[in-house]
């Protein structure tokens, strides 16, 4: 089933290879030239072109390997001056690379799912909500990175997670920090789940069982992976790593991306916007006088008017403030990997609805290894659908030329239906037996709302004549309608598994019943 999945998945890559391609084409062949034309102490001090290297080490290596070949296709492309360069040798090579090192991306589908106990879920449904992935498709051989290498990583530390192999998942997973340092965002999962269930003894958390040789030992196998691939990917830089630091972490951006991602900020900003309208109609002064403007649109930089001012070290306490409690949870559950892979999502989740500046793309680091979890208990696959219906849909921006919207909308449809008719039937003893639907009424509407969203962007907004007044509309609606969802989304899975019951000694009760 992976094999045909991959193959057919493959071919539609390869129909996509003409189309339109974002400023991140232009982005990684400046990166192709930079690795391959300048020296390396020069990589992440080159500023000739606006789009500067801003990744971790070990993506800067795998772009100087990528040029190695490139060089094959159209040496031009690696002439750090030809800024804008994109003939047709040189989209043909970059469209190949993403679908060739998707190769890592599959094999890291195979490693997870034969990690699974097996069965027709994990061979049959699994692979093809994984593969087939909707998003990473519109976002990687559309709109264009290369995701697909970087999730195959991560599903790698997750398969080596689950089958116990807790040195070997330490170890992709800080490759995967050097790849790209955004999954910082999961970090915290993993350092909680390895430090219970890999350096403290079994039984109730105490001091003998924290403090011992054993769990000393084990922590400083785990430190010493950490720290190898750190020096390994920085050593070579290690005279401008303040340089690299500066890329890594830009927080002069504004709090929000060029199109608001759907989450908090997207909500907290409309909030302050319909202030500055609805407040000087009840004669309540704004301060400074400032008076609303509406037409700016979504923009990066965003200057609150009513609210205050949001600064990257609000967004930091939040983000802390919310995961704090999963990790204390995850210290005293049980060492079932479902609790890691839960408090993952979690954390992806909570990052992107409360971090500086985040990318509409992030959300798919919650969407993928939620994959994993909808296929075994119904309240995961809720989340999923909800989840992923919205958090795809909430891609559709990026992809804006009207050419494309058959396109993304056949990605969407064919996904969505297959996921939703798939968990339902996995899932459909587990629903008879308790007479609940998978999805309730209210969000089983909000999903159908997102058809009346797609209407009003493509169809209404413009009978309306309103392009040119209030062309912002449009995404606005969609950032804010799908900012609801995610949030809803993120709410009912944090609570859930707050309160589950996932302690050793219960798990230990149920066990010896069962048997």
């Amino acid at each position: 089933m992976i094999f045909t999945t991959s193959l057919l998945t493959s071919c539609v890559k390869l129909l996509l290879v003409p189309s339109y391609k974002s400023t991140d084409f232009e982005v990684h062949r400046n990166w192709l030239a930079i690795t391959h034309s300048l020296p390396l102490e020069k990589w992440y001090y080159s500023a000739t072109s606006e789009w500067t290297l801003d990744y971790p080490p070990f993506f800067a290596w795998f772009e100087f390997m990528l040029s190695q070949i490139a060089i094959y296709f159209d040496r031009n492309m690696l002439i750090v001056e030809n800024i804008g360069y994109s003939s047709e040798k040189t989209i043909l090579f970059q469209r190949l690379s993403v679908i060739v090192t998707d190769l890592v991306y599959i094999y890291g589908v195979s490693r997870v799912c034969k990690a699974l106990a097996k069965s027709w879920r994990s061979d049959v449904v699994l692979p093809i909500l994984l593969i087939t992935n909707c998003g990473l498709i519109m976002v990687d051989h559309i709109h264009f990175q290369y995701n697909g290498i970087l999730y195959g990583i991560l599903l790698i530390s997750v398969a080596d997670m689950i089958k116990e192999k807790y040195l070997w998942s330490a170890f992709w997973f800080t490759f995967l920090l050097n790849m790209k340092h955004i999954y910082l965002y999961l970090a915290p999962a993993y350092f909680i789940y390895l430090l219970r269930n890999y350096c403290i003894n079994e039984g109730p958390i105490s001091s003998k069982n924290i403090i011992t040789r054993r769990g000393c030992g084990y922590l400083l196998q785990l430190a010493f992976i950490v720290i190898s691939v750190f020096t390994v990917s920085f050593g070579p830089f290690l005279s401008h790593v303040p340089q690299i630091i500066s890329r890594l972490f830009p927080f002069k951006r504004g709090l929000c991306h060029s199109y608001w991602a759907p989450n908090i900020w997207a909500l907290y900003n409309v909030i302050d916007k319909t202030a500055t309208l609805i407040l000087p109609k009840l004669n309540i002064p704004l301060e400074n006088n400032t008076v609303a403007v509406m037409t700016g649109g979504l923009v990066q930089e965003f200057s609150h008017t009513v609210l205050p001012d949001i600064v990257p070290l609000t967004t930091l306490l939040l983000v802390l403030l919310f995961t704090l409690p999963l990790m204390i949870k995850l210290l005293f559950m049980n060492k079932a990997p479902i609790h890691f892979l839960r408090c993952l999502v979690l954390c992806a989740l909570t990052s992107f609805l409360f971090g500086w500046h985040v990318h509409e793309k992030a959300i798919l680091m919650a969407i993928i290894p939620l994959s994993i979890l909808a296929i075994m208990e119904p309240i995961d696959a809720k989340i999923f659908l909800i989840l992923s219906t919205t958090g795809h849909y909430s891609l559709f921006p990026l992809l804006f030329p009207h050419s494309l919207l058959s396109v993304k909308v056949l990605l969407h449809i064919l996904y969505s239906c297959y996921s939703f008719y798939s968990l339902f039937k996995i899932h459909m003893s587990a629903i008879n037996k308790y007479a609940l639907p998978l999805l309730s009424t209210l969000e089983s509407l909000y999903v159908i709302g997102l058809s009346g969203i797609f209407l009003y962007e493509n169809v209404i907004h413009k009978a309306l004549m309103l392009d040119k007044r209030l062309p912002f509309l449009p995404l606005l609606f969609t950032s804010v309608y799908c900012a609801m969802g995610i949030t809803y989304s993120w709410c009912k899975y944090y609570s859930y598994f707050m309160s589950s019951n996932g302690d050793r000694k219960t798990q230990k009760t149920k066990a010896n019943k069962t048997e």
